[in-house]
């Protein structure tokens, strides 16, 4: 029975490590989209959430080569806009060209997507995530920070860098716009890279410099648009506990309360896996009986959505 679905790709989906040209990219795009179009054939209705890492990190790479006085560096929140316009072109593109081959007609949208997160967030207060280029030193570092007002630290041993806030999603800015699309029977591209991270103020609102877990904003958008179920993409077959040991063991067939136990007791990495089972419980959570998340390889699309793989949370 065909249902209405949130797809949310991992950085996997477009860029493998030292292939970050835009013809690399696209090349990506074009196996992923030929793990979604069967999907879509079978009638389900899907809106997809992407990644933008790699891509953000690359335009502020671009940004910083260049920044001057008369030429600054674009604002992050500006940055992100551009990967959603990007990889955006990319995937509607790629997929697209698929559709056609399989005599398909279905528009496709891409919804450059503004994501209100809340001021007073307590990331705001500890910066934890990196982006940018590596400084050569510590000092070089401090004096980059005290000149531009930003925050650095310590890399996991590999050097300094610039570090932001990664607060969580409230609500998509763009809903009525979305809802429209998908009721009109497009297929919809949105709150790429988590969306655009904006802030309510008097004036209205403003961007922010920090980041969006897109998991995060993929359940967001999941619960928005009313979805049966959240796929999420990575580059894993499924969610395993004891990760590393002898006892490693992959989760089939798994509840939201099994889910909560295991993040309770810290089973999951913090910056990989965890964010993505509790994107996956906060979607569950707030309408429970009829929806189910699943997670699982890119590669193995089909045979994740009829569960054949990956890890299935109801």
């Amino acid at each position: 029975m065909a249902s209405r679905i949130v797809v949310a790709l991992g950085g996997n989906a477009l860029q493998k490590k030292g292939e970050a040209a835009a013809t690399d990219q696209q090349n990506e795009a074009v196996q992923t989209a030929r793990q979604l179009v069967p999907l879509i054939a079978q009638g389900h209705q899907i809106v997809i959430v992407h990644g933008n890492g790699p891509q953000v990190g690359d335009i502020l790479l671009h940004e910083e080569a260049i920044n001057t006085s008369e030429n600054p560096t674009m604002p992050l929140d500006s940055c992100g806009a551009m990967s959603q316009g990007s990889i955006g072109y990319w995937l509607q593109q790629a997929i697209g060209n698929e559709m056609k081959i399989e005599n398909i007609n279905i528009p496709i949208a891409t919804v450059v997507t503004q994501t209100v997160v809340d001021s007073n967030d307590p990331a705001f207060q500890n910066p934890s995530k990196p982006i940018g280029p590596f400084y050569n030193s510590e000092s070089e570092a401090r004096l980059a920070a005290e000149e531009r007002k930003f925050v650095v630290r310590e890399d996991s041993g590999r050097g300094w860098r610039r570090v932001v806030a990664s607060p969580m999603p409230k609500s998509i800015v763009e809903k009525p716009v979305i809802e429209e699309l998908i009721n009109k029977g497009y297929l919809v591209i949105a709150a790429g890279g988590g969306g655009v991270p904006v802030i309510e103020t008097e004036g209205g609102l403003k961007g922010v410099e920090a980041v969006i877990d897109k998991d995060m904003s993929a359940a967001v958008m999941a619960d928005m648009i009313d979805a049966e179920m959240l796929v999420i993409l990575t580059s894993v077959d499924a969610v395993t506990i004891h990760f590393g040991k002898p006892d490693e063991t992959a989760l089939h067939r798994v509840t939201v309360e099994e889910m909560q136990h295991y993040c309770d007791i810290e089973e999951f990495g913090k910056g990989s896996m965890m964010p993505k089972v509790l994107a996956s419980i906060d979607f569950i959570s707030k309408k429970r009986g009829r929806r189910k998340t699943i997670i699982g390889s890119l590669d193995k699309m089909q045979q994740t959505i009829d569960g054949e793989t990956g890890t299935i949370i109801s």
